[in-house]
């Protein structure tokens, strides 16, 4: 269909468009970069959480393989002034692949970003997740119940809509009307009445939900939460007997409570709606095939942030000397990067009585999960589980330093 639009000359473009995208999609790239610079157009692909440099295309040709993105995406060729959006959709491995696709001018040119969303990928259950036993326990007792509000909370990528997309899975019965509201729907569940928030028809959060309340729902899931207005709708249907679940940008899960009562919402609504929380990242996971074994001991760098963690509590770190961990290499397996595929770490927080009550009270972040640690025996942070994958091999110190800063 693209080529019936293109001129005869543009076929070399087109051509080269496909080879990105193709490399992209084999890589199993998250996001497609097209970067202009001064004699190059830099392409580059996420992989894994990660942006890596793939090739470079002579400026010359920037212009026309832009133009050809957007004609793909069905934007305005003729507007270079301005952001775009767009989406396409591509067939790779007898698979159809959904792109959407981001426009931003910039002083050398106009740059491109496409997010690669394969719709029709197997979704992950909770098991695959990285949750650990204990946190896998605590996550799925919250959602027992047939009401309240759970959120996923953490920075963009960090694997909230998956860990939603699973846990909607694991709920996903016959006799329980599910409905999601998204932006984008990026993954097609069997089963799940899901839609698409259109802001250019008012298809908003807040509107799309106050619809979806109508609709005579169990379960609600909300793919973000970023107003005080789609709060406010969340908990009032948390409290009249539906199980809601949504995300935050918040760093912590203790986080994701302050940040309600910043929106304004009544501390004694959040108390009594909110079930749970759960905080996530990713960490890339060590190449099985290359991972190396390495003994630390006081003379390495990493002796000092084990034992900072080993004084929070952990026993099986403090009474060790010595330690073994692994430490990325690099195999044609994994492209060189010493990693391959990537897990999720864990802070679950459940809202007890006794954390319903110090919400009430303005409780600090720092108060509300030390009540917490003090109620749930087994209870970690993010940082403390990502230590326990470091043990395990799993991944490195050095990931874990980057991802959370240990």
């Amino acid at each position: 269909m693209l080529q019936d639009q293109l001129k005869m000359e543009d076929a070399p473009i087109l051509r080269l468009l496909d080879a990105v995208i193709v490399q992209g999609l084999e890589a199993g790239s998250s996001d497609i970069h097209l970067e202009p610079g001064n004699e190059f157009n830099r392409v580059r692909y996420r992989i894994d959480g990660v942006l890596q440099q793939a090739q470079r295309i002579p400026m010359d040709r920037h212009t026309a393989l832009v133009s050809c993105v957007k004609l793909m995406a069905g934007m305005d060729i003729a507007e270079k002034r301005k952001p775009q959006d767009g989406r396409a959709q591509v067939t790779h491995g007898g698979q159809k692949i959904d792109l959407r696709v981001s426009s931003m001018p910039t002083v050398l040119g106009e740059k491109i970003v496409i997010r690669v969303l394969d719709s029709e990928t197997n979704l992950l259950q909770l098991e695959d997740m990285g949750f650990t036993e204990t946190n896998l326990d605590l996550y799925r007792l919250m959602f027992r119940s047939s009401y309240g509000l759970i959120l996923l909370t953490g920075p963009t990528g960090s694997g909230k809509t998956t860990t939603l997309y699973a846990t909607l899975q694991e709920l996903n019965v016959p006799e329980r009307n599910i409905i999601t509201i998204e932006d984008p729907v990026e993954y097609r569940m069997e089963g799940i009445n899901q839609v698409a928030v259109n802001a250019k028809i008012g298809m908003t959060f807040a509107g799309g939900l106050r619809s979806i309340l109508r609709q005579d729902p169990d379960i609600i899931m909300i793919g973000e939460i970023r107003d005080r207005e789609t709060a406010e709708i969340s908990i009032q249907a948390a409290l009249t007997g539906h199980l809601v679940f949504s995300t935050l940008h918040t760093n912590t899960a203790a986080g994701a409570i302050t940040r309600l009562l910043d929106m304004g919402i009544e501390p004694f609504l959040a108390a009594s709606a909110l079930r749970g929380i759960v905080a996530q990242r990713l960490i890339r996971k060590l190449c099985s095939a290359c991972k190396q074994e390495y003994v630390v001991d006081e003379s390495a760098w990493e002796w000092n942030v084990l034992r900072d963690v080993a004084s929070t509590g952990k026993a099986e770190w403090g009474t060790r000397d010595r330690f073994t961990l692994f430490r990325q290499s690099g195999c044609e397996g994994c492209r060189q990067s010493g990693y391959k595929g990537r897990i999720a770490v864990h802070e679950v927080l459940p809202v007890s009585a006794v954390l319903k009550e110090k919400i009430i009270c303005h409780a600090s972040e720092k108060e509300l999960w030390g009540a917490a640690k003090a109620e749930f025996t087994g209870l970690v942070s993010l940082e403390e589980d990502g230590m326990h994958k470091v043990k395990e091999g799993l991944t490195s110190m050095q990931e874990l330093l980057r991802v959370l800063g240990v």
